[in-house]
């Protein structure tokens, strides 16, 4: 073959996505997968029940490019109850394939080529190629463990005049991290300072725990107009192979982000965003937050109580549902070797944290867990992480 038809440059050096690797690798050897984060228990009745409903009524032809009227209504309406904020449902908020494409809508919206992108790291596998293939360079700040801070110093050098974009995701993947409100004010006073958006990562925004709020960074002084926030219903509803998202920006950014929407997906399945709507209105009213937050609560202990049993300390987590577990003192050379170890001989599938360092070799040495999985998945794991104790 001519070598013209080889892949385009820039997806030089992308490979296959981790997640999809190590869920691979866990299907071949049987492994318990507490890698890839999804849950594995069935989700909520009333929203399965709202998208048969919405399949029996015929919704099922294409939705309007933005969204169906009536999700995007819903969506407006839970961002005023949850954090007092107004989103016009018509010209400021825009329905997409999943956060996924959320994301890379934004990034393609919005920057330019040349344009730069500060990326806290570790960070969600899909920003930097995002950047990447719009033209942009990322650049890195550090979260250092265990708490996960930045160093503001840090932060600031990273911005320059070409930065465009600062990502942020909170609660945050891989760490837990939930960002206090003095950090999100002090990336907000950059952002300000050097005229620069943010895109918001916000998938995991109902998983908090111990009180910890979630302050979407929307929602502080300034920067409402400068601010592209990302949710979905996948990891909140237990859905995330229904891929509806949403992005949340003032109309011009909207803008950005329906010009590149309309090309990637143009729309997403009508009855799913019936049903999305039917779980947004009714699931405040059935106490539906509070028990995801109870029921994640109780498999984050479960999980962290069987880690330690098999000499893997977890690190403390604010959000999100990962746990992401110290491994120095195992005889492994890296995060990659002992998740490969995990999976093969003590039949746990785990991700190796390192992949979302722009530089792996410079990562602590610590492996990911998720608890969002069933009770009889967690025992499983448990009997088998007793070989690594034992």
């Amino acid at each position: 073959m001519s070598d013209r038809f080889t892949p385009a440059r820039r997806t030089a050096g992308f490979g296959t996505s981790i997640f999809t690797e190590i869920s691979r690798l866990a299907v071949e050897h049987g492994a318990v997968n507490l890698g890839q984060g999804f849950p594995d228990f069935p989700a909520p009745t009333f929203v399965k029940e709202a998208a048969r409903a919405a399949i029996s009524a015929d919704h099922n032809q294409y939705a309007p490019a933005p969204g169906l009227p009536r999700l995007r209504q819903a969506i407006a309406s839970h961002w005023q109850t949850r954090h007092g904020v107004t989103y016009d449902s018509e010209t400021e908020i825009t329905v997409t394939q999943g956060a996924t494409e959320a994301l890379f809508a934004a990034v393609l919206g919005t920057l330019d080529p040349g344009d730069e992108a500060i990326v806290f790291e570790p960070f969600y596998d899909a920003y930097v190629p995002d950047v990447q293939m719009a033209g942009g360079v990322p650049r890195f700040v550090r979260l250092h463990p265990p708490a996960w801070r930045f160093d503001p110093q840090e932060l600031e050098a990273a911005f320059s005049p070409c930065t465009k974009i600062v990502f942020v995701n909170t609660p945050h993947n891989p760490t837990g991290k939930v960002f206090s409100t003095e950090e999100l004010d002090l990336i907000a006073k950059l952002a300000i300072r050097y005229d620069t958006l943010v895109v918001a990562d916000e998938v995991y925004s109902e998983l908090t725990f111990d009180g910890v709020p979630h302050v979407p960074i929307a929602t502080r002084p300034g920067m409402r107009e400068r601010t592209i926030t990302v949710d979905s219903i996948g990891k909140t509803f237990s859905v995330t192979g229904w891929k509806i998202g949403w992005a949340l920006a003032p109309p011009r950014l909207t803008q950005a982000v329906r010009a590149t929407h309309q090309f990637i997906t143009f729309c997403n399945p009508t009855p799913l965003q019936e049903a999305a709507a039917t779980a947004l209105e009714q699931a405040e009213g059935l106490g539906y937050y509070h028990e995801l937050r109870r029921a994640y609560g109780a498999r984050r202990e479960t999980l962290r109580a069987v880690l330690e049993a098999a000499g893997l300390p977890p690190l403390p987590i604010a959000g999100a549902y990962f746990l992401l577990a110290d491994i120095a003192r195992q005889p492994f050379a890296d995060d990659v070797s002992f998740c490969r170890h995990l999976i093969e001989k003590v039949g746990v599938a785990a991700i190796p944290p390192s992949f979302f360092y722009a530089d792996p070799r410079s990562a602590p040495r610590l492996a990911r867990f998720c608890f969002a999985k069933s009770d009889e998945a967690l025992a499983r794991a448990a009997a088998r992480l007793k070989r690594l104790a034992g």
